[in-house]
């Protein structure tokens, strides 16, 4: 008996038998793969390296059964190029959380660490939240310049201003100066002032203020709201508005009142309803240079 050298069909792996091995089966010692010995090279021809055939495993298929078709080994990615994926992936997330969570809002310095990422990492870094008014309520409108058809319902002011809902949250007057407005702070968010022609709160108690739509030196009006932005817009009407002013009894430091008025502007602006104004105290005397 003679050695002879063959190959791995799998993985190449040079393997050495005697020729009495030729025909059976053994195990690859590199991959493990179940191979057929191949037959051994006639004596006296050179050191030729054969190949090896791989067992194949026989099928069989089940009565009334097709065999499901072999689909190929993919092959998988090792464990290494996997690990670095997931530690760039997280270095790319952890980047994205902390620009998220350091950013500062430009206008007023507050974290936005509750913007979706991708957003806050593509917009502009001079952009401005955008300011939200509600529209007006989808009520008939009660603007008219005739008195005579106004209503004052007997519910807090409410309307619409430059086309934005009103309700009234506060109202103050300081000697002839009346200011209805919705929002806690001033400039208010929505709001209408009237300066009428009094020097004293004691001056309007008790008393019904009627400026007709013809009067020319009327009262100033001044109709207020917010751009998206968030800033303060005023229009001023010194002519050409209808108001009613029925002012109550000053329980305290509070002036109960009710109000209609309605303005000539495009969108129609007009607030009705009641109020309970607080009294502030007049302004100081401005001093002399």
């Amino acid at each position: 008996m003679s050695d002879f050298k063959f190959a791995c069909p799998v993985c190449g792996q040079h393997i050495t038998c005697d020729s009495a091995s030729s025909g059976s089966q053994m195990d690859c010692p590199t991959c493990f793969r179940k191979l057929v010995v191949p037959q051994a090279p006639a004596p006296g021809k050179t050191n030729f390296v054969l190949t090896a055939s791989e067992v194949k495993t026989p099928t069989f298929p089940l009565p009334g059964k097709v065999d499901a078709p072999i689909i190929p080994e993919t092959k998988k990615l090792p464990v290494a190029a996997i690990a670095i994926g997931v530690l760039i992936c997280g270095a790319a997330v952890g980047s994205i959380v902390y620009f998220t969570k350091s950013k500062k809002n430009p206008g007023d310095g507050k974290e936005i660490g509750e913007t979706n990422a991708l957003v806050a990492t593509l917009a502009p870094t001079n952009a401005q939240p955008a300011f939200i008014l509600p529209p007006p309520s989808a009520v008939a409108t009660n603007w008219t310049l005739s008195l005579d058809n106004a209503v004052i319902p007997d519910a807090p002011s409410s309307g619409a201003v430059n086309g934005f809902g009103f309700n009234l949250e506060r109202s103050t007057i300081q000697e002839g100066k009346l200011d209805l407005r919705q929002g806690t702070k001033w400039p208010p968010d929505v709001g209408v002032s009237i300066h009428l022609f009094a020097k004293r709160i004691e001056d309007l108690a008790g008393r019904t203020v009627i400026i007709e739509a013809t009067r020319t030196n009327a009262p100033k009006v001044i109709l207020r709201w917010k751009d998206e932005r968030g800033k303060a817009v005023n229009k001023e009407f010194k002519s050409g508005y209808a108001a009613r002013l029925e002012f109550g009894q000053i329980n305290g430091k509070w002036l109960p009142g009710k109000i209609f008025i309605a303005t000539t502007d495009d969108e129609h602006s007009y607030v009705a309803g009641t109020f309970r104004a607080e009294i502030r105290k007049p302004s100081p005397p401005k001093k002399r240079p």
